[in-house]
């Protein structure tokens, strides 16, 4: 079974799905393969590998040595066509459709296609929607790009209804790492009543009962990294994947 559709029955089994975000270039390599570690123990779902602006030259090393420590899929979040990676299980073949900037519409893709090829690792097509969050963020400086307005519930409808009908395979929409403010819950129920494909949520979650929200709201899989990334309390990590995983909770 292909990694999206393993993942995609994990959320069906558990009624949701937990990724923790590695960022290789903001995080030691140390304290990322301690993260890993955690993670797995944790249950969590999947690891997602990436940065906005890559200023380290230890990604590649980074993407193998996670893969070698864990059994969990490793799937990278690229912020560019450098970031892609033979270690890889996948990768999220994202097109920031919520910008603006053909660089990131169609160039970066271009780039990247025959690398993903090339490694054989299997491309998720994902449309990546940045959603205002109260702030400048790191996605928003490098992709030239003005996010959507947090309260504007038809545009991100129609921005995610375009994705579905281009052929995508996921919506990522992401508020951006360390956001002020995550993504509106009624946001997301609204684009979950509106299309039918899996939704990702991520950037400035800092608490199990707002992964709890995201989930209640129509997320399928929601994404934090940010909140670990200096937290050397990893015991509530726990507390994150038992929140995006009501079924598998529930005791009779």
């Amino acid at each position: 079974m292909r990694i999206f559709e393993s993942l995609l029955q994990v959320r069906a089994d558990r009624g949701g799905g937990f990724f923790l975000l590695l960022d290789p270039d903001r995080t030691s390599t140390d304290k990322i393969l301690t993260l890993a570690e955690a993670a797995e123990e944790a249950e969590v779902d999947a690891l997602l590998v990436g940065t906005s602006l890559m200023t380290t030259s230890h990604f590649q090393k980074t993407v193998k040595a996670v893969k070698e420590r864990t059994s969990l899929p490793v799937i990278i979040f690229p912020g560019t066509h450098s970031q892609i990676s033979p270690y890889a299980d996948a990768i999220l073949f994202t097109s920031l459709i919520s910008g603006r900037n053909p660089n990131y519409l169609i160039d970066e893709q271009v780039k990247g296609a025959p690398l993903v090829k090339e490694f054989r690792i299997e491309p998720i097509a994902t449309g990546y929607m940045l959603i205002d969050s109260g702030g400048y963020s790191s996605v928003q400086y490098i992709s030239h790009s003005m996010p959507i307005p947090s309260a504007k519930n038809d545009i991100a409808c129609a921005h995610a209804l375009a994705a579905q009908y281009l052929g995508m395979h996921a919506i990522f929409m992401e508020a951006g790492s360390g956001a002020r403010n995550s993504v509106p819950s009624s946001m997301i129920e609204a684009v979950r009543n509106y299309i039918n494909l899996p939704i990702i949520i991520g950037g400035g979650i800092r608490q199990p009962s707002e992964v709890e929200e995201k989930i209640n709201a129509g997320a399928s899989f929601v994404v934090v990294g940010h909140h670990f990334e200096n937290n050397h309390d990893l015991s509530m990590l726990h507390e994150f994947t038992d929140a995006a995983h009501p079924l598998a909770t529930v005791t009779i």
